[in-house]
């Protein structure tokens, strides 16, 4: 019997709910053998996100700090919820962009050297100009892998991730001492000039001086908001969940799937190489080679788009998640008595592996939600309910028992 659309969408945000409270229990344990209370430290950590801010009952200065901590929680959210669009969109097609590091890479060392120079120009054409060749070099970028899935048949997988590391050592040479880009009363430190003042992205929600709230939020749920509207309402997105789905039936049906590998990929990039932009633009206002070397956002979408299933509103709740772990368990914003702030950032990390761990290998929607281990050769009923749900979801027209046909090369 076909399952409602209700029960389809039920089971879709069950999973994830289920697989965060797996993973915080989980995650609660290695605490209790480390000396730690799990609730005493998940309560310091809730506080240290901001997000008791929304609860009536905090006022005075405990207010106050809830609210820089939680713009500092919807700062780091932002660019999670580009990156983990631009891992979501190739999932969509049954690519997997693993190069949304190297995108973001390469689109932060355009948005800074762009923000460097031209300083007559207006300042809102500057800001928009950087912005928009960020998402443009992180398109061709991305466009890149794309075109040699197409045209050579090279798994995307290792494609993205040599691009990864062109693009971080490339940009480490940059910034290095003594390289091109380094800024000029920068001697001895590795990092690029700082932009100006008057290009910094508006603040709309507390203290510029304290790296307030700024707009950069608003573009990620535009871009949010888009990527519904591509997937769900273009012809687009009808060609790439249809070459998704079945490369073969797409192509007999007059599909280009290298065109969609390409486009994708491009738009994969475009979505990280904006977040790049409104990073630099919003907080970094500087490029250095060691924050190169460290930055993790990309790499972080993986576990945002996993977990938020590949859809919009998934994607910016998984975001705003892992925004809220990273803000919550920075030091500065825990209370040490709760819980060893040296711990603390280690924990961040168990919890986004076990989260990453329990969706891949569909562990909740297997055991904890009782259906069945198999369906023909090898495959996991999961995997396979999971896509008869999207599809369904995606265009209740279309027959279900195609999400049910293997994929090529998958």
């Amino acid at each position: 019997m076909k399952p409602s659309r209700l029960a389809r969408t039920g089971r879709s945000v069950l999973i994830p709910l289920i697989t965060v409270l797996s993973a915080f229990v989980l995650a609660g344990l290695v605490m209790l053998v480390t000396g730690n209370h799990p609730l005493s430290s998940y309560g310091a950590i809730f506080d240290g996100t901001g997000l008791n801010w929304l609860f009536p009952w905090v006022t005075g200065q405990n207010r106050t700090i809830a609210a820089q901590d939680l713009q500092q929680t919807l700062v780091a959210a932002a660019p999670l919820v580009l990156t983990g669009l631009s891992v979501a969109f190739a999932f969509r097609v049954g690519l997997f962009n693993i190069g949304a590091q190297g995108q973001y890479t390469v689109a932060s060392v355009i948005a800074v050297w762009i923000g460097t120079i031209w300083g007559g120009m207006n300042p809102v054409l500057h800001i928009v100009l950087a912005i928009v060749l960020a998402a443009l070099i992180g398109a061709v970028w991305s466009a890149l892998a794309g075109w040699l899935k197409a045209n050579t048949g090279a798994h995307e997988v290792i494609s993205t991730i040599m691009l990864n590391w062109v693009a971080i050592w490339v940009a480490s040479y940059l910034f290095q001492e003594g390289g091109p880009l380094q800024g000029k009363q920068a001697l001895g430190n590795p990092v690029s000039n700082t932009i100006a003042g008057n290009l910094h992205l508006p603040v709309i929600w507390g203290n510029p001086e304290l790296q307030g709230l700024d707009v950069g939020v608003f573009l990620a749920l535009i871009a949010a908001a888009l990527y519904w509207a591509i997937i769900r309402r273009s012809t687009l997105g009808y060609e790439v969940r249809a070459v998704g789905h079945n490369p073969a039936a797409a192509t007999a049906s007059g599909m280009s799937v290298a065109r969609s590998y390409i486009v994708t990929m491009a738009i994969c990039g475009a979505f990280a190489g904006l977040a790049a932009g409104i990073d630099v633009f919003g907080w970094e206002f500087q490029v250095s080679s060691t924050t190169i070397s460290t930055s993790e956002v990309g790499f972080l979408g993986i576990a945002v788009a996993l977990l938020g299933r590949n859809t919009a509103i998934g994607t910016v709740a998984a975001a705003l998640l892992f925004g809220a772990l990273e803000t919550g368990t920075a030091a500065i914003n825990l209370n040490p008595s709760a819980i060893n702030p040296e711990l603390a950032p280690q924990l961040t990390l168990i919890i986004e592996g076990l989260v990453v761990l329990l969706v891949s290998t569909d562990l909740i929607a297997v055991r904890l939600l009782g259906l069945p281990r198999k369906v023909g050769w090898g495959r996991p009923q999961a995997v396979a309910a999971a896509r008869r749900d999207t599809l369904a979801a995606d265009d209740p027209a279309l027959d279900p028992a195609e999400a049910l046909r293997p994929e090529p090369g998958l």
